[in-house]
């Protein structure tokens, strides 16, 4: 999201002769705090709730495995869900990792996953819930921007972006149990 208040202050940077000084900027934020001048809004990140809706459906693991799901078994997974290693390449098959790897890795994945949901859903009015379901959602998919989910949130039809989740239950074309568990889980995070 681009600042609202980085034009005034570029306009008015300009008219000083390219100078701001420190009382400059307080005595200016005060000034557009006072006409109702919204400042950048900080990038949400994903709470304890959202974390805890992640890890349950990921499940951690120290030994990457196949993709139980797809045919070809790809991609190789390993931590808590994480399918990229340390240098963005692919995991071996049979990688042991202890738990603070695994959650370094997460932690990374996450970031990249809060990103990309902020981007796609842009200054849309999002609750906590919410965006804690579509960065479980996309943490799963991978498809937060492509979906008619997210474009419907994006959109404001928060009903029709809740009703999209169950459509999310396949792998490989199968619908699989652990998806309907997730998908609804995540929903009632989403209308919650």
């Amino acid at each position: 999201m681009t600042d609202p208040r980085k034009p005034i202050f570029d306009a008015l940077r300009s008219a000083l002769g390219g100078k701001l000084g420190a009382d400059d900027v307080t005595i200016m934020d005060d000034t557009l705090d006072r006409l109702g001048v919204p400042k950048e809004k900080a990038a949400m990140k994903t709470s304890q709730k959202g974390i805890d809706l992640i890890h349950s459906f990921e499940s951690l693991k120290l030994t990457s495995y196949k993709d139980p799901g797809s045919k070809n078994g790809l991609p190789i997974t390993n931590g808590w869900g994480t399918t990229r290693d340390e240098n963005g390449g692919p995991i071996p098959l049979g990688a042991v990792w202890d738990k603070a790897k695994a959650d370094r890795l997460f932690a990374r994945d996450l970031e990249k996953f809060e990103a990309e949901v902020s981007k796609a859903i842009g200054g849309t009015p999002t609750t906590q819930n919410q965006f804690d379901a579509l960065v479980s959602f996309h943490y799963n998919t991978g498809a937060i921007a492509s979906s008619t989910l997210g474009k419907l949130h994006k959109a404001g039809d928060y009903a029709g972006a809740a009703a999209q989740f169950g459509r999310w239950i396949n792998n490989d074309g199968k619908p699989l149990e652990g998806l309907k568990r997730r998908r609804a889980a995540e929903r009632e995070l989403y209308v919650s």
